[in-house]
C-alpha cells in the first residue's frame, strides 16, 4: 500500500514537473512572440491615443476600455481561429499573409507622411465629427479604433505565430491567448496613462507643496509634445516594421536577395566599429534600411489608391 502510494506520489511530481516545464516553454514562447512583435505594439500604443482627442475627459477611460474590449474580441474571436487553422493545415500561405500586412502597414505609414506633407485631411475629417452627437462620435471613433486595431493585432498575431510556427498545436494555441490578452493589457495601460497624464499633472499642480506644483504644470506642458513624438514614433514604427515584414517573408516566399542584401548591409555596419556599438550601428542600419523600403513601397500603394483612380475620372470626364 505504501509502495502503491510512493509510486502514485512520484508520478504526480513527474507530472508536476513536465507541467512546470510545457508552462516555462509556453512563457518562454510567449516571451518570443511578444518580442517579434514589438514594433507593431509600439505602432498600436502611439495610434491609439488620438482616438479620444476632443472627448471629455470623463470619457476617456470609458472609450479606451471599449477599444481594448474590440482589441480582444479581434484577437480571439475574429484572427485567433483563422490563424490557427491556417497553421494547422496551410502553413504556407503564412509568409504570403505577412507580405499582405506589411504591405499594408507600409501604405498606412507611407499615407500618414503624405497627407502630413499635403495637409487639411484631418481639417476636414475634424468638421464631419463637429456635425455628429457625443454620442454618435464616440460610437464612430470606437468602430474605425477597433477597425484600426484588427489589422495591427492580426500582424501581431500573425507575426506571434510566426515565431512559434514549429510548436505543437496546443501550445501554440496558449501561446497565442498568452499574447493577446498580454499585448491588449501593455498597449491599452500605456494608452490609459498616456491620456489621462495631463489630468494628473493638472491634480499635482493645484497641490500645496511647491515641488508637485512644478511636477504637475511640467506634465501638462510635456503632454503636447509627447503626443506629437508619438505620432512621429508611431509611423516610423509603421515603415520600420512593414518594410522589415516584406523584406524576410518575401525572402520566406522563395526570392532571397532583399533579406541577403539586407543581412550583408547589416554585417558591414556591424564590423565598422567592435564591441556593442557595432551591434548598435547594425541594428540602426538595418532599420533605417527596412523603413525605406517600407516608405517607398508604400508610397506606390498611395499612388495607386490616391492618384490612379482621379486620372482614370478625369480622363473620362474629358
Amino acid at each position: 500500500m505504501a509502495g502503491g502510494l510512493v509510486a502514485l506520489l512520484d508520478d504526480v511530481a513527474t507530472l508536476a514537473r513536465a507541467a512546470a516545464a510545457s508552462i516555462d516553454d509556453i512563457g518562454a514562447a510567449a516571451g518570443r512572440a511578444s518580442v517579434k512583435a514589438a514594433g507593431v505594439v509600439v505602432d498600436d500604443t502611439a495610434v491609439t491615443p488620438r482616438y479620444v482627442h476632443g472627448f471629455s475627459p470623463k470619457r476617456e477611460l470609458p472609450i479606451i476600455a471599449k477599444i481594448a474590449r474590440g482589441s480582444i474580441i479581434n484577437k480571439l474571436l475574429v484572427i485567433l481561429p483563422v490563424a490557427m487553422l491556417l497553421s494547422q493545415f496551410f502553413p504556407q500561405a503564412l509568409p504570403y499573409l505577412l507580405i499582405a500586412g506589411g504591405l499594408f502597414l507600409s501604405y498606412e505609414g507611407a499615407e500618414k507622411v503624405y497627407e502630413a506633407l499635403k495637409g487639411g485631411h484631418h481639417e476636414e475629417a475634424a468638421e464631419a465629427a463637429e456635425q455628429l452627437s457625443p454620442a454618435e462620435r464616440e460610437k464612430q471613433m470606437v468602430g474605425s479604433a477597433t477597425r484600426t486595431d484588427l489589422i495591427l493585432s492580426a500582424e501581431i498575431m500573425v507575426i506571434s505565430l510566426s515565431s512559434v510556427e514549429d510548436e505543437p498545436f496546443f501550445t501554440r494555441l496558449v501561446v497565442l491567448v498568452v499574447v493577446a490578452f498580454l499585448i491588449t493589457a501593455l498597449v491599452y495601460g500605456v494608452v490609459a496613462l498616456i491620456v489621462k497624464m495631463d489630468d494628473v499633472g493638472l491634480a499635482l499642480a493645484q497641490r500645496n507643496s511647491t515641488l508637485s506644483q512644478h511636477v504637475g504644470r511640467g506634465l501638462v506642458a510635456a503632454m503636447p509634445k509627447v503626443m506629437s513624438v508619438l505620432t512621429v514614433v508611431g509611423i516610423a514604427a509603421m515603415l520600420w516594421v512593414g518594410g522589415h515584414i516584406l523584406i524576410v517573408n518575401i525572402g520566406e516566399a522563395g526570392f532571397h536577395w532583399p533579406a541577403d542584401v539586407l543581412h550583408d548591409l547589416e554585417h558591414w555596419f556591424g564590423e565598422l566599429v567592435h564591441g556593442g556599438f557595432g551591434g548598435v550601428l547594425s541594428w540602426t542600419a538595418g532599420t533605417v534600411a527596412s523603413a525605406l523600403v517600407g516608405l517607398v513601397l508604400g508610397a506606390l500603394v498611395v499612388l495607386v489608391v490616391h492618384f490612379l483612380p482621379k486620372r482614370r475620372t478625369k480622363a473620362v470626364t474629358h
